[in-house]
C-alpha cells in the first residue's frame, strides 16, 4: 500500500504525515519501518529505479544507470541553467533563511527584485510570511524543489562556508553548490557572500 501510494504521488513524494494519515492505526515508526524496507529491496535488485528522500519526503526516482539511456530520449530539450548571480542569490537565501529582499541586497550590492522572481518561476525559492519590521516585508526561504535538484535531505548538509577572519567574509565556491547536470555549465568563479556572519 505504502508503495503504491508513493508512486501514484509521483515527483511530489510524500511525507511521513501524509502516508499515516490514511493508513490509520498504524504509526510512523511502522511505516518507516516499511519505508526502509522498500529502499533495501530496490537498492539490492535489478529495479530502473530506487526509493529516496529529499527533504522529507519520499518518492520514486531513477537510478544513475538509466540516465545514461534516457540521456538520448531527450537530447533535444535545452535545460535553463542558473547564472552565477542566480546562484550566489539562491546561496544567500539557502544560508540565511528566512531572509527579506533588502538583506539579501545588503550583502549582494545590487537589486535582486528581479532574479527573486526567476527563482520563485524555477521554484527553487518560496515566500515564508513576512517580517516584523517595517513594511512587513515577505520573507523567503528555499523549497523543496531547491533540495531535490542539489540533492540534499536538510540544509545542514550544504557545503560550509569558510570564514576569512580578517574581513569577517563568508567565501564559497559556485562548484559547490551545483546541483544535477542541468547546471553543469556554471562558471566555478568564487563569489563571495559578506556579512552573512552578522
Amino acid at each position: 500500500m505504502i508503495e503504491g501510494l508513493i508512486f501514484i504521488a509521483g515527483e511530489d513524494g510524500l511525507s511521513l504525515l501524509q502516508i499515516q494519515s490514511v493508513l490509520f492505526n498504524t504509526t510512523r515508526t511502522q511505516i518507516s519501518q516499511v519505508l526502509d524496507e522498500i529502499r533495501k529491496e530496490y537498492e539490492l535488485s535489478d529495479h530502473g529505479f530506487e526509493l529516496m528522500c529529499f527533504g522529507g519526503r519520499y518518492k520514486f526516482i531513477s537510478k544513475e544507470a538509466v540516465y545514461t539511456k534516457a540521456k538520448k530520449l531527450y537530447e533535444e530539450i535545452i535545460v535553463p541553467s542558473l547564472s552565477s548571480a542566480a546562484l550566489e542569490t539562491l546561496a544567500i537565501i539557502a544560508y540565511r533563511q528566512p531572509i527579506t529582499r533588502v538583506e539579501i541586497e545588503a550583502v549582494r550590492g545590487v537589486s535582486c527584485e528581479a532574479m527573486l522572481k526567476k527563482l520563485q518561476a524555477r521554484e527553487l525559492i518560496e515566500t515564508d510570511g513576512r517580517s516584523d519590521a517595517v513594511g512587513k516585508p515577505l520573507l523567503y526561504k528555499v523549497s523543496d524543489h531547491f533540495m531535490d535538484v542539489f540533492g540534499i535531505e536538510t540544509l545542514e548538509e550544504l557545503p560550509e562556508l569558510k570564514v576569512q577572519e580578517s574581513e569577517g567574509l563568508l567565501f564559497g565556491s559556485v562548484s559547490d553548490l551545483k546541483g544535477d547536470d542541468q547546471f553543469s555549465d556554471i562558471s566555478t568563479e568564487d563569489f563571495v557572500i559578506s556579512r552573512l556572519s552578522d
